[in-house]
């Protein structure tokens, strides 16, 4: 490997964590040639959260500003352009169902904004061309519209925005809806095939040694260098390294609190759940029902994989959200307290007979919306974790990095879609290095799987995580 920054090799980084955050993190700072060890407590990397979706534009949330819609499409753009072949590309539909008191025109003028900006973007570098063509970036549906699309048969491998609409058109409640409906080139994203990425390239690279099965215990800056003590597999060792960068997720207030620094934040538990419909044999996009959030209304939210499977989220406190499930920091500590029962599903897993009732829940909750839905079933186990938002505003989406003494920084990405910038940054305010608009070549290592690899190491991760192989395979165009 040459590395354009030949003597960035003499300093070492030390990433404490080993999510999607500090895989991206250790990738970014190995591709430019620095020396980088990660420190990760599961068995492999990015084993946390469920991603499922690109949020390039930020549509799915209609109460974050418009600036922050306009940060995430720049960086998702970024970072999809780093983890190639770890998309599912297919539409996203958005409605506004009579239950909510939203009014789907409210979301055009921001749809035409992230339109302008994506097409700015493609202007600048045809490489960030990633979300489809610009000109067809959305388009608005009425009712009649629908209900024509609901006579056609959907081809077998749909390319226009108008087939991908065909299934829900004719499977969707569509009296149940306020017009326009919005479809939009919001993709899906495949958390396994960029943990398969980003296994693949850490594993290549020299200049990388990854602790998996490995906890921080000790912390301490000796006055040029931080000495790390952590257990591996049971075995106490002690790791020297120049900068330290916390990409803990949840848990980066435990490193603040060892340090001795203080820091505002939020965590919130979070659970989806994998459904198997098998009277579906059609391609669908993914489809979002707005709702106010933590009422029996919440937003409904239908993300598609093959073979009939869906990942389901419902906004509502007996599925996706969780009594007590969002937990602020204190003075006295940097890290929130989750509830037990929430840290020993993180910890030990789910019982059983809970998750059979958030599974049903969910699904009877989208059959309002998609009434053929109820006879959907479990498909497996949940995706669950608790996100880290900084601060103390439970509506941020777009945030990346902060800075302390020593050598010292926290990532704190809401979306995984802001890793490479919080990557990027640390590299331009410890070393100078500005953030490039050549992200292939700037790792080339990472780029270069091909899909067929990146899809079977992802198929042997759902294998080893105990979830559906379709989860881990292609989806889309």
């Amino acid at each position: 490997m040459k590395s354009e920054f030949p003597n960035c090799k003499h300093n070492h980084i030390a990433v404490v964590g080993g999510g999607v955050a500090g895989a991206t993190a250790a990738i970014h700072f190995a591709e430019l040639g620095f020396q980088v060890s990660v420190i990760e407590k599961g068995v492999s990397l990015v084993n946390g959260p469920p991603i499922c979706h690109l949020h390039a534009g930020g549509n799915l949330y209609r109460e974050i500003s418009e600036q922050q819609c306009l940060d995430l499409l720049n960086q998702s753009i970024d970072t999809i352009r780093l983890y190639p072949h770890s998309l599912n590309i297919r539409p996203t539909i958005i409605t506004v169902p009579h239950s909510d008191g939203g009014d789907p025109e409210a979301l055009i003028p921001r749809l035409k904004s992230i339109k302008s900006a994506y097409q700015a973007l493609v202007l600048k570098d045809k490489a960030n061309q990633v979300l489809g063509e610009p000109e067809q970036y959305y388009k608005l549906y009425s009712k009649d519209d629908l209900m024509d699309l609901a006579k056609r048969t959907q081809p077998e491998s749909p390319n226009s925005l108008d087939e991908w609409c065909i299934p829900f058109a004719q499977h969707a409640n569509l009296d149940a809806l306020k017009y326009p409906v919005v479809v939009v080139q919001e993709y899906g994203w495949s958390v396994f095939r960029l943990a398969a990425i980003a296994n693949l390239t850490l594993a290549q690279l020299p200049n990388v040694q990854v602790y998996t099965e490995a906890e921080l215990k000790h912390t301490d800056w000796q006055g040029t260098h931080w000495e790390l003590m952590f257990d591996n597999k049971g075995v106490e060792q002690t790791l020297c390294c120049d900068y330290l960068v916390n990409a803990c997720g949840f848990e980066t207030g435990t490193v603040d609190n060892s340090i001795g620094v203080k820091r505002d934040r939020l965590v919130e538990f979070k659970a989806a759940y994998v459904t198997q419909w098998h009277d579906c044999t059609q391609k669908w996009p993914e489809v979002i029902f707005h709702g106010p959030r933590g009422t029996d209304k919440g937003m409904a939210q239908l993300t598609p994989y093959g073979d009939g499977y869906f990942q389901l989220h419902g906004m509502t406190k007996g599925i996706t959200l969780f009594e007590d499930g969002l937990v602020g920091s204190t003075g006295e500590s940097a890290q929130p307290a989750l509830p037990t029962r929430l840290l020993t599903k993180i910890r030990q897993g789910w019982r059983e007979e809970i998750l059979e009732e958030r599974t049903d829940n969910a699904i009877q909750h989208m059959s309002q919306f998609v009434p053929g839905y109820q006879t959907a079933v479990k498909g497996g186990k949940a995706l669950f974790g608790a996100q880290q938002i900084p601060g103390t505003d439970p509506v941020l989406r777009a945030a990346d990095v902060t800075f302390e003494d020593n050598h010292y920084a926290r990532i704190e990405v809401v979306k995984a879609s802001s890793t490479l910038l919080a990557a990027q940054k640390i590299a331009q305010r410890w070393f100078d290095i500005k953030p490039s608009t050549h992200i292939e070549r700037q790792h080339p290592v990472a780029v270069h799987w091909s899909a067929k690899e990146v899809e079977e190491f992802a198929i042997t991760l759902t294998q080893q995580r105990g979830y559906p192989k379709a989860l881990a395979e292609r989806y889309g165009m």
